[in-house]
């Protein structure tokens, strides 16, 4: 166990860290920013994540219909979500050649986000929902700890345009919206018919449709967020 004591950590920056159980006593943070899955997060002997997810609720309606089973609803989410990707994308158009493809803070570029986005629906849609044992789109991109990723169909060395990625969105978004517009409730609530042998997800396994579903959409939902929060900063 890892204990820090007396210690300035003044800007620090934790990423990819299991804080699982961590306790912070007697500390000062002011301006800190946490962002990641949290929860049952206790400041000052209040739990506060009910507080945290009923004002992100508040803020962002679509968040309860991405909860939902009904296949109506997780169309209608489809819908809002690819609604306020192509509002982003026109407004990617009105920021300098190149904004596309900067980098704030380290994090993903526009462009690097769209391409994790055609890796996920790969993955988690296609592999897990519509049980396909088809090779990865070459340039989706997966985050570092995803083994094996060539064998997969991944190509590391992959440089597209914006223009490229978001044809393979439309397709995919299309693909995904018909298979929405068919889908029963019976077929959300079977597990996920995800083919045998290695591949990512390798913990889909027992998973149902509409849990695998579920993932895709949450994933477009926060990396939406958070393409839009470094195109604020872009801009400023």
């Amino acid at each position: 166990m890892a204990r820090f004591e007396d210690e300035d950590l003044t800007d620090a920056e934790f990423r990819e860290c299991d804080l699982t159980r961590a306790r912070l006593i007697g500390v000062v943070m002011q301006d800190a920013l946490i962002d990641g899955l949290v929860s049952n997060l206790t400041v000052n002997g209040v739990e506060v994540m009910a507080y945290v997810e009923a004002e992100l609720d508040r803020r962002h309606p679509v968040r309860l219909l991405l909860r939902s089973s009904d296949a109506g609803d997780l169309q209608e989410a489809h819908r809002q979500l690819r609604a306020g990707w192509l509002a982003t994308v026109a407004r990617l158009d009105g920021l300098p050649p190149g904004s596309e493809h900067q980098r704030v803070g380290g994090e993903w570029s526009a462009v690097e986000t769209l391409r994790h986005l055609v890796f996920v629906h790969d993955s988690w849609f296609r592999r897990c929902c519509l049980g396909s044992p088809q090779p990865f789109t070459p340039l989706g991109l997966a985050s570092d700890f995803v083994p094996d990723q060539e064998e997969q169909g991944l190509d590391p060395s992959a440089a597209p345009g914006l223009d490229q990625v978001l044809a393979v969105r439309d397709e995919q978004a299309a693909e995904l919206e018909r298979w929405l517009a068919s889908v029963t409730a019976d077929e959300l609530s079977a597990v996920a018919p995800v083919p045998a042998g290695p591949g990512w997800p390798p913990y889909a396994a027992g998973k149902t449709v509409l849990e695998c579903l579920h993932v895709v959409l949450n994933e477009e939902w926060e990396h939406h967020g958070f393409c839009v929060r470094d195109l604020d900063l872009l801009e400023g």
